[in-house]
């Protein structure tokens, strides 16, 4: 049972990758539409690591407690780690990318609301 969550996690951690560098790409050409498509799935990803996670978790506790020994898996559990610290570059290098844009943006905003005294937006009567 365990080696079949790790497969999970194995692929659920690459399909979210494969997701972030699709996003990459897609920030880099502006392309917002695709952006929003994508981001309910990667948060059913995202749901579904925290889930098999736990379970493997618990797995591994089972496993230890009836006295089995877990060392077997550890190559497996190693080449997801790695996997899993790729996920972290590369949504580190999303962010990278993602908060300089966020903050011009808040800095427009900030500017044109200073000029309109207080309010983004001036309405005339």
């Amino acid at each position: 049972m365990i080696d079949i969550t790790v497969l999970e996690l194995q692929s659920v951690t690459n399909a979210l990758k494969e997701s972030i560098l699709l996003d990459i790409e897609d920030v880099k050409k502006a392309n917002h539409e695709s952006l929003v498509e994508r981001n309910s799935s990667k948060l059913t990803l995202m749901d579904k690591l925290t889930q098999l996670k736990q379970q493997l978790n618990t797995e591994l506790s089972q496993e230890y407690q009836k006295g089995k020994d877990i060392s077997v898996y550890k190559t497996s559990i190693d080449d997801l780690e790695i996997q899993l610290r790729e996920l972290y570059e590369l949504n580190g290098k999303l962010a990278s990318i993602v908060l300089p844009v966020k903050e011009m943006y808040k800095e427009i905003i900030d500017e044109i609301t200073k000029v309109n005294g207080g309010s983004l937006i001036e309405v005339m009567a």
